[in-house]
């Protein structure tokens, strides 16, 4: 049968959104050769706003909301075969700025109320809140994660340690390096967090009782047989009283100071730690002119970008004024983290630019440096406020100082099935997170009445709530089973029983494994700092892992290891068995998506690394292939990963700076590899016929192609925007080649 022949693509943003313009119509003209539609789904941050503000609009500038449609296919669709590429999960700044390019070209979206008074603001607040942070993951990933390093990726990873992601090669470490990282001993979530159980489905409501025992409900959350739901807290008080205390020890030992935090995921929560830590290092700058910065709206929030944004219409004098005292901090504190120092962009410059799981395994890669305002590396000081996740990273970085840097030429690899399905822990907790509005009481009340967790919390403590399905747990074990039987790989469930969460997702996984053969296997349950030793152990050894892991650690390990083992987590495959039957394949990260995307506006370069868009894609031709037994798509799927692997093999990967070989330049070999491992092939003549000719013309005309592609970089490239340019403007930066373009379109 070869029917239901459908391939989904989301349409995303920066660099990701930038290289389908020149991928994609290559792609389907191999796809048509075989039958396989492909559609595109606007999943793009400017997207999201325009879908969720029709009524701002002009007939002619609605569009539809297709993650909204995405989300009721993943739950109902068995033959839904979803491709997802990197998209902005948005922190405020990001949010604000493209709500700004969009009212510039014409859209008459609403600002977004930072802090909403009047109850059209308060509406306003919530709509937008349907755009901010992780908006997109829990609504699609309505399946549990099997992420890894495709094997084309991790050979040449290993053939050539030093050229993999445009030469980042993993440096060596000192034995006697002062980086380390620095976590809270208490009144953190980790501490607080307590789980429960329910037997029956019920509805709980979030309350807060204040200290003149006024109750208000916060939220309601139904709940299913089974289901796991945590409420935990962290004071305020004491996180502002340890980044202030990190700050000095950091100017003792003479080393960076950083703060690393998921503020675009976790986008209550953690922009707010964030927030205190800004004004834990400007201290004197926030209590000299705290009034100024009340009168003016100064979010520490937002990061010092809004406070300069803020104090720019300042009289020139109160101007300058704060400037200096901002400068005067510098000189008295210890030097900072910085995201590009070459352009004074601090790790407190905004919310978004330090992203945790980018940000630490980039230290481990340098062998425990960080770049400080001087333009040179240094030893730094990691904080991770919470303990849930920062003791793995603190193994981590212990166990680089034992025993030095990886071998990416001998190291073992790292696979993680994660727990993710039905917006699985924290990750879901958006709509569940609050600030204290005074001191008082959280509680979580089933519908009898009954009080399931209480806590005592002080004015602005962070609340969340979180909440895991039974059905979520039992298919995310099975996952992991499945692939110890497959693999024979050393397999870890990284789970605290100390931790209130962690407990109650133990009971489950010892009865679920229950369920399944797992004779001969090598199968434990670790705490998470643990389980790090143990895996770096392994790796080290050239031996492979399977972690089988919660949302979080799922995020952080697959960027972490691929980094170490290939230079970068761009090039990870995400395969999300769904639970009515259909697939999402995703491809890579996008945490250096943004800084590609400004180098093609200035350089017309585009460094991004499309390879983790060619293992997704044959992702999606096996799901065809096998559960429709459809040939076509088999032999597309077996002739593009022999031109992933050819491409790899022969070091065609984009280089890093104008002038080279970029992300088009890589799309050209993937095409060519393609067409011609499909006209070499003897499987289906109708394949073979198509191509040849193609594959002819690539080849012949390499030269010609290659200095096309290349002429046109090293000038600024007009795209007309950033969150939404102007597609026929990037059709014609990323279709840079006419010769490859004729090609192409007369396949």
């Amino acid at each position: 049968m070869e029917g239901k022949a459908k391939i989904t693509v989301t349409k995303p943003d920066e660099a990701p959104y930038l290289a389908s313009f020149s991928l994609l119509p290559a792609v389907k003209k191999f796809l048509d050769a075989a039958g396989i539609e492909i559609e595109m789904k606007d999943i793009s941050l400017a997207g999201r706003i325009l879908a969720n503000f029709p009524d701002y609009l002009k007939e002619d500038q609605r569009v539809p909301d297709d993650l909204a449609e995405l989300g009721d296919r993943v739950l109902n669709d068995p033959d839904l075969n979803l491709i997802k590429l990197p998209n902005i999960s948005a922190a405020v700044p990001q949010l604000k700025a493209a709500i700004k390019e969009l009212q510039s070209k014409g859209y008459n979206v609403p600002d977004y109320p930072e802090e909403p008074k009047t109850e059209e603001e308060k509406k306003l607040h919530e709509r937008y809140s349907k755009v901010l942070g992780s908006a997109v993951n829990p609504v699609i990933r309505q399946g549990n994660c099997i992420r890894m390093i495709p094997k084309p990726v991790k050979e040449s990873a290993k053939k050539y340690p030093e050229l993999m992601a445009g030469g980042m090669p993993l440096k060596e470490w000192n034995k006697d390096s002062k980086t380390h990282v620095s976590h809270m001993d208490g009144e953190d979530f980790y501490e607080h967090e307590k789980s429960v159980t329910v037997e029956k489905a019920t509805k709980v409501k979030i309350e807060f009782t204040d200290e003149n025992s006024n109750t208000s409900v916060m939220k309601e959350v139904p709940l299913t047989e089974g289901e796991i739901f945590d409420g935990t807290y962290m004071n305020v008080r004491a996180l502002q009283k340890f980044c202030e205390e990190q700050i000095k020890d950091a100017k003792e030992k003479d080393i960076l100071w950083s703060i690393h935090l998921k503020a675009t995921m976790m986008k209550v929560s953690d922009p707010v730690m964030f927030g205190y830590a800004v004004k834990a290092y400007f201290k004197d700058v926030f209590e000299k002119h705290a009034k100024t910065f009340k009168e003016i709206g100064v979010n520490p929030n937002n990061g010092l970008a809004d406070l300069y944004l803020k104090i720019k219409d300042l009289p020139e004098d109160k101007r300058k004024e704060i400037e200096k005292d901002i400068q005067a901090v510098y000189d008295k504190n210890p030097a900072m983290f910085m995201v590009d120092s070459s352009r004074g962009i601090t790790n407190l410059h905004s919310p978004n630019l330090v992203i945790i799981d980018a940000s630490l395994p980039t230290i481990i890669r340098d062998g425990g440096k960080a770049w400080g305002p001087d333009n040179n590396q240094h030893d730094v000081k990691i904080v991770i406020p919470d303990r849930c996740y920062a003791t793995s990273y603190e193994e981590i970085v212990e166990d680089c100082k034992r025993n030095g840097a990886f071998d990416r030429r001998t190291m073992g690899t790292l696979i993680n099935v994660g727990l993710m399905a039905m917006k699985a822990e924290e990750y879901g907790s958006h709509d569940k997170t609050f600030m204290a509005p005074s001191n008082g009481t959280f509680r979580v009340v089933d519908e009898d009445g009954n009080v399931l967790m209480e806590h005592k919390v002080e004015e602005g403590d962070i609340w969340r709530g979180c909440q895991v399905r039974d059905i979520a747990v039992k298919d995310w074990v099975k996952l992991g089973v499945e692939q110890a039987r497959k693999t024979g790989y050393s397999t870890i469930f990284w789970l605290d029983e100390n931790r209130g969460h962690d407990a109650e997702v133990i009971k489950k996984v010892n009865k679920y494994l229950k369920d399944h053969d797992t004779a001969g296997l090598d199968i434990r349950i670790m705490k998470p700092q643990e389980a790090m030793r143990v895996t770096a152990e392994k790796l080290r050894k050239g031996e492979n892992v399977i972690s089988v892991t919660g949302n979080v650690l799922r995020d952080y390990l697959t960027d972490l290891f691929p980094i170490t083992e290939a230079g970068t987590s761009a090039k990870v495959l995400s395969v999300i068995p769904l639970l009515v039957g259909g697939l999402l394949s995703e491809a890579g990260a996008g945490g250096s998506a943004p800084k590609h995307a400004q180098q093609l506006i200035e350089e017309n370069h585009l460094r991004w690394d499309s390879t983790a868009e060619f293992t997704a894609l044959i992702s999606a031709l096996r799901f065809i292939a096998e559960k429709y037994n459809h040939k076509k798509a088999r032999i597309l799927a077996d002739t593009s990963e022999e031109a992933v692997t050819k491409l790899l093999l022969n070091k065609l990967w984009p280089g890093r700076k104008a002038g080279q070989h970029d992300n088009r330049g890589e799309h050209y070999y993937f095409i060519r590899y393609w067409a011609e491992t499909l006209a070499e092939q003897d499987e289906d003549e109708e394949l073979k016929k198509k191509f040849e000719r193609a594959a002819k013309e690539l080849a012949e005309n390499e030269s010609k192609i290659n200095e096309e592609l290349l002429a046109v970089q090293g000038h600024p490239a007009d795209i007309d925007g950033y969150y939404f340019p102007d597609e026929d403007k990037v059709t014609k930066v990323m279709r840079a080649s006419p010769t490859l373009n004729a090609i192409v379109d007369a396949m």
